[in-house]
């Protein structure tokens, strides 16, 4: 019978676990929480200090039935959850379960899933750390306190199933406020010139026009453009200074949890909460061979870039060994801790360095194996030597006009191996002072300004990580909540506020303005971080920030029905039974069209976008039920097909490609569907009775090796190629 009971989040980790520690120990896993706030109720006292009612999750009685029984047996017991916030406070949910199991309670922490880890943190034990605990229910029940109190005020004001959370709707204003600034912005024209140059042995150059009578040029019209244009083409091209300046380009910070999502983004194309998910598996272990379930890197969330001694010696040795002395720096780099970072873990790094990527292609999948080589990478490139350029200036005169060339030339590639740096900048030919350069031709070229991009997923958390908003816990759960509640749409890999998130913004800044403020999110933050180190009370942050909360929700009950009209705007169009404007107005199911004349006139139609503001255009088919001519429109979801005798008959179908279902035998046509998530696919138009779907895009090009008269692009190796929907062989068009 097993002495101990180890406790952890999820089976993955229990078993890796239970194989480093043998037949002495059960280890059991409690799928993470087990107890939570009640579903239906607000489960917070305000008037007793805020005190919280727990119970066990709904579906969990089976696992705590489990552990309860597995404790009665066992000397002693580890709660081993992962080390941060939550962690400590899903241990001391578990604690509170086995109250009655008489076995004395442990907390043992470890950063990373090692079997010498795990036999440090055995032999270590610790009582839980309540400060932790305080911190994070603090979180609990202020979260809890804004989405059970302002989500009904939404819900009565917009539409049902809708949610007011307290660091997602400051990651939707940010995202809300870059696009007004982006509809705000006003372009500016302005004209560039580069010069394409050569010296006497036939070597290029690129120029651009930079000064003129030493002043910067600022070119805001044709006119001076071609001024400058025609004065150029006159001058005689002269170096005037050429400066060149050695620089040590500095290493890579190794991995935190929200500089891994953006580079997982950026590089990988993964969603921070795909990216988290994937980190997770590498943290909790896979199958070695020759060394059983092992993890492959350190806890993922962490906001430290701190690094354990023994981790950094081990790198050192290990690009000694690969690539020579010259790339192991003479001290161990250090990176400085950030602003408002708890530090409570190291960063994110492989456990054994000398497990190498290209090692571990049969036991990883294609997407673990590409985020353990970003993280493996960029641990090594972030304790190599740094990189060495040459950065070379060039100045040429030309006339009253100052040209400037600009080049980086590799001494040293250092860190670089790894990690390289994106640069657009060429090597340049080596010039002198006085040399005479022969003009090849001019190029000018208008542009206009352009206002700040929208936020990708890379970037809102960079930008929340910067304002010191939400944990690195947290960021993934916000962006994907955003989605998922359709307060966001994601265009080019651009985030963008939906009408509904436009709403819900404009409600929740307009009435609830201290608690959605950026800066007030931020400073409640480190308030937590006080609490986590014992210099405050959970109760009184939760106190001091419900009472001017409880002000502002009964200023915004009481003006409810100015709220709702102020997010009505004309849609354009006229009521179809009495000619008043119709009015677009939010209901349950989003969006639609209302008479302005309610109560009088009770008409309501779907709301219709239709694109550049055209009317819908008629079609060949016809309608199925009243034989009139279908007509395209466009809705929330994108394009349809609509009987045009509307409202009198209300038929719709899905837009049709006209491209030929690949199902072998099967006549039915390729037709444009949404998911219930709301992402678009293609699937027969026969359905039920054919069930073929794709995510891609199909094309009409016939197979030569199947007669399939479907296809679309598809990864084929390296390169990008046109396959068949039915054989999967590639094609030609």
């Amino acid at each position: 019978m097993a002495k101990s009971l180890v406790i952890v989040e999820s089976p993955a980790k229990a078993r890796t676990i239970k194989g480093f520690l043998g037949p002495g120990y059960e280890v059991m896993a409690s799928m993470g929480h087990v107890r939570d706030l009640p579903i239906r109720t607000l489960g917070v006292d305000t008037e007793d200090a805020f005190k919280p009612t727990y119970e066990v999750i709904k579906g969990k009685g089976k696992i705590v039935k489990q552990i309860r029984a597995s404790a009665k047996k066992c000397e002693t017991i580890y709660l081993a959850a992962d080390q941060d916030r939550e962690g400590e406070a899903i241990s001391w949910h578990v604690k509170a379960i086995l109250l009655r199991s008489g076995a004395p309670c442990f907390r043992v922490l470890f950063n990373e899933i090692t079997k010498s880890a795990i036999a440090r943190a055995i032999a270590d034990p610790h009582q839980l750390d309540m400060d932790k605990v305080d911190a994070q229910q603090a979180r609990r029940v202020l979260d809890r306190l804004v989405g059970y109190k302002v989500s009904p005020f939404l819900w009565r004001t917009l539409k049902t199933n809708l949610s007011a959370g307290r660091v997602q709707s400051v990651a939707l204003r940010l995202v809300w406020e870059r696009e007004k600034e982006i509809e705000a912005f006003v372009p500016q024209e302005y004209w560039t010139i580069k010069i394409f140059l050569a010296d006497e042995e036939g070597r290029s150059l690129e120029a651009v026009l930079a000064l003129e009578n030493r002043k910067k040029v600022k070119l805001t019209c044709a006119a001076e453009a071609d001024r400058a244009y025609d004065a150029l083409c006159g001058e005689q091209y002269i170096v005037s200074k050429v400066d060149r300046v050695a620089k040590a380009t500095k290493q890579p910070a190794p991995f935190i949890t929200s500089s891994l999502q953006q580079e997982s983004s950026v590089r990988l194309g993964l969603s921070p909460e795909r990216t988290m998910k994937i980190a997770q598996e590498l943290y909790e272990g896979v199958n070695i061979r020759g060394e059983g379930h092992v993890g492959l890197i350190t806890y993922m969330r962490t906001d430290s870039y701190r690094l354990a001694s023994v981790a950094q010696k081990a790198a050192r040795d290990f690009i000694r060994g690969q690539w020579g002395d010259r790339y192991v720096p003479s001290r161990t780099p250090v990176y400085g801790s950030r602003k408002r970072a708890q530090d409570a873990h190291e960063a994110i790094r492989p456990t054994n360095v000398h497990r190498k990527p290209a090692d571990l292609t049969e036991q990883l999948s294609k997407q673990q194996f590409r985020l353990y080589e970003l993280i493996w990478r960029r641990f090594l490139a972030s304790q190599m030597e740094r990189e060495k350029v040459e950065v070379t200036t060039i100045l040429i005169t030309a006339g009253r006009y100052t040209l400037r060339a600009s080049g980086v030339m590799k001494l040293f590639d250092g860190h670089a191996v790894l990690w390289p740096a994106k640069r657009t900048e060429e090597e340049l030919p080596l010039l002198e002072k006085g040399q005479l350069l022969t003009l090849k031709r001019l190029e000018k070229k208008q542009q206009f300004t352009k206002p700040k991009p929208r936020f990708t997923e890379a970037s809102l958390v960079k930008e929340l990580e910067a304002r010191g908003i939400g944990r690195p816990s947290t960021y993934a759960t916000i962006l994907s909540t955003l989605k998922r509640r359709r307060y966001v749409s994601i265009e080019s890999k651009q985030l963008k506020p939906t009408e509904l998130g436009r709403a819900v913004c404009t409600i929740l800044v307009e009435r609830f303005p201290e608690l959605f403020a950026v800066g007030f999110t931020a400073q409640l933050e480190e308030r937590l971080d006080k609490v986590e180190v014992g210099e405050l009370s959970w109760v009184q942050v939760v106190s001091d920030f419900y009472e001017s909360f409880r002000a502002q929700l009964v200023a915004a009950e009481s003006a409810q029905s100015e709220v709702r009209k102020a997010i009505q705007r004309d849609s354009g169009e006229k009521c179809p039974i009495c000619e008043r404007p119709l009015l677009v107005k939010f209901g349950r199911h989003g969006e639609f069209l209302a008479c302005s004349g309610f109560p009088s006139c009770r008409h309501t139609q779907p709301l219709h976008k239709h694109r550049e503001g055209t009317p819908p255009t008629e079609t060949d088919a016809r309608c199925p039920k009243c034989d009139a001519p279908m007509v395209r429109r466009a809705g929330r979801f994108g394009e349809f097909l609509a009987c045009s005798r509307y409202p009198g008959c209300r038929t719709t179908m899905p837009l049709s490609t006209g491209i030929p279902c690949p199902n072998e035998g099967c006549t039915g046509t390729l037709v444009t569907r949404r998911s219930k998530a709301g992402k678009r696919f293609f699937g027969c138009s026969r359905y039920p009775e054919c069930k073929f779907a794709t995510w891609s895009e199909p094309e009409a090009v016939t197979c030569p090796a199947c007669g399939a008269g479907a296809a679309s692009k598809a990864k084929k190796g390296n390169k990008e190629a046109l396959v068949c929907l039915r054989c999967g062989q590639e094609v030609a068009r």
